[in-house]
């Protein structure tokens, strides 16, 4: 079973790879094309999408796995309790969204001036922002269906058919010279819009005639176990994302320059957000499926040993040679990347907790959500009020690492308590403890070498060194898995 897991993962991985490696050329183009400060515009709005769309989707994405797998549970019709399911809980996120978007219009004056004179100036660019919410989270249950069917491959498609146009319309206004107009980095909002109005149109052809629908009694059980999801997932998005609205409200002067940077060097970590992503994708709607206990926690453990050994691999990957990754960018935002190794450290501690939830998913005692993020978003506000006045964004990576380190912690202590699991800690400490020591041999001995290329021979040696001794302490056989992949090609 947990094969099917590495399969579904593998089909997500290599999908998403491609596409998301689409969306990042945005990255170095957007970094170039656009000064520190301009650019802060668009990551400062950014940082506020995926908090809406945690607030909107009501925890009704991990709502609709774990439901679907109840009716399967209970039999009778599955194919209609199903129709049912989707057709309520995609009725109520997107009533939901429609009621925000029309507040967003209304108050639109009021909102750009809370957020700054950039968008006190273009009060256009938070309806831009809003409507771009709007059709996300109308698409977002439709997608969550194609991943509980397990159509991975349909799924990747329409996020591709997204990242692509939303690529390709930003090199065409780019090239109109559109982003030397008055409207600006607002033509950055544009490409995203219609990249997802296409989107959602596209997807509604799967929908097979279901219609969104407010069913009441559905929804009061469902509510039930997605509410405290809706509040740990706030928490939890807010621990991914308030780090930017620090820089902006405690950085003295220049935070929306710093705001830039950061934005900028957190999107060079896109490797292992990658990872992470496919990980999820492939993850949330297994371990949520009907698997008898024993099963469930067997694979569990021995699924969070194997992220983590991938984790460390990614980490040294991208941290020894960050100089190279620096290139992503453009000049003016290579002067952070020595912040890159802390973020890194802080997206590997999300899959941890990510691998330690699905406990209490699968258990329906979604409350502890609260708990786990709750920590660790007290724990993002009290080290960003300590240390971004002080250091700026490279504060803000120790508070959020500061708040995964934390969310790691409380997770762990959770699942001792309430649900035994045989996670092999001490083979995940090992593992993390040899990377780390290899890591700061590298800074020390690669860097005093006498050119860069004799530092990054070194470093390339020893994560090599490190490779082999992951696959001959786990005794992982290379060759069986080459010979089965060429087989099934």
């Amino acid at each position: 079973m947990l094969e099917k897991l590495a399969k579904q993962t593998a089909v997500y991985g290599i999908s998403t790879i491609v596409v998301r490696f689409l969306s990042y050329l945005l990255t170095p183009y957007y970094t170039r094309v656009f000064g520190q400060e301009t650019y802060g515009i668009v990551t400062y709005a950014y940082a506020l999408i995926p908090l809406a769309l945690t607030l909107l989707t009501m925890g009704m994405e991990s709502s609709y796995f774990r439901f679907s797998a109840k009716a399967e549970e209970e039999g009778g019709d599955v194919a209609a309790a199903k129709r049912r399911l989707f057709a309520a809980t995609w009725g109520i996120t997107s009533l939901a969204a429609a009621v925000f978007f029309v507040a967003i219009v209304l108050f639109r004056d009021a909102i750009s001036a809370w957020m700054g004179a950039d968008y006190a100036a273009h009060p256009a660019y938070v309806v831009l922002v809003g409507a771009i919410i709007l059709f996300d989270v109308w698409g977002c249950i439709p997608f969550s269906r194609l991943r509980e069917q397990g159509r991975s491959v349909t799924f990747v498609a329409f996020k591709a058919l997204n990242v692509g146009l939303n690529v390709s319309l930003a090199f065409a206004f780019g090239a109109a010279g559109l982003f030397d107009s008055d409207f600006g980095v607002g033509w950055v909002f544009v490409a995203n819009l219609v990249a997802s109005v296409v989107t959602w149109g596209a997807i509604l052809c799967t929908v097979e005639g279901v219609v969104p629908r407010i069913d009441v009694p559905l929804l009061r059980r469902v509510f039930v176990y997605s509410l405290p999801l809706l509040v740990g997932g706030l928490a939890g998005t807010a621990n991914e994302f308030v780090d930017r609205q620090l820089i902006a409200c405690l950085v003295p002067a220049g935070a929306l320059a710093q705001l830039g940077v950061y934005g900028a060097i957190t999107k060079i970590a896109v490797v292992m957000m990658l990872f992470y992503q496919m990980y999820r994708l492939a993850a949330e709607p297994f371990f949520l499926s009907n698997f008898r206990k024993s099963d469930f926690v067997a694979m569990n453990a021995a699924a969070l040993k194997y992220y983590v050994m991938a984790s460390m691999l990614i980490f040294l990957g991208i941290a020894l040679f960050r100089d190279f990754f620096a290139l992503i960018v453009g000049r003016d935002f290579r002067e952070g990347i020595f912040i890159l190794p802390v973020v890194l450290g802080a997206n590997v501690l999300t899959g941890v907790w990510l691998n330690l939830s699905f406990w209490y998913k699968r258990e329906e005692r979604t409350s502890l959500a609260i708990v786990v993020t709750g920590c660790g978003l007290a724990a993002i506000l009290l080290f960003g009020f300590l240390t971004i006045p002080r250091w700026g964004y490279y504060g803000a990576a120790w508070a959020r690492l500061a708040s995964e380190t934390t969310m790691v912690v409380v997770s762990w202590w959770l699942n001792r308590r309430f649900f035994p699991t045989p996670y092999d800690w001490r083979r995940i400490g090992e593992y993390v403890a040899v990377a780390m020591a290899v890591f700061f041999a590298c800074e020390y001995f690669g860097r005093a070498a006498d050119n860069m290329f004799a530092g990054y021979a070194f470093n390339f040696t020893v994560f090599v060194l490190y490779a082999a001794y992951l696959v001959r302490r786990e005794r992982i056989d290379v060759a069986g898995m080459v010979r089965a992949a060429m087989k099934r090609k």
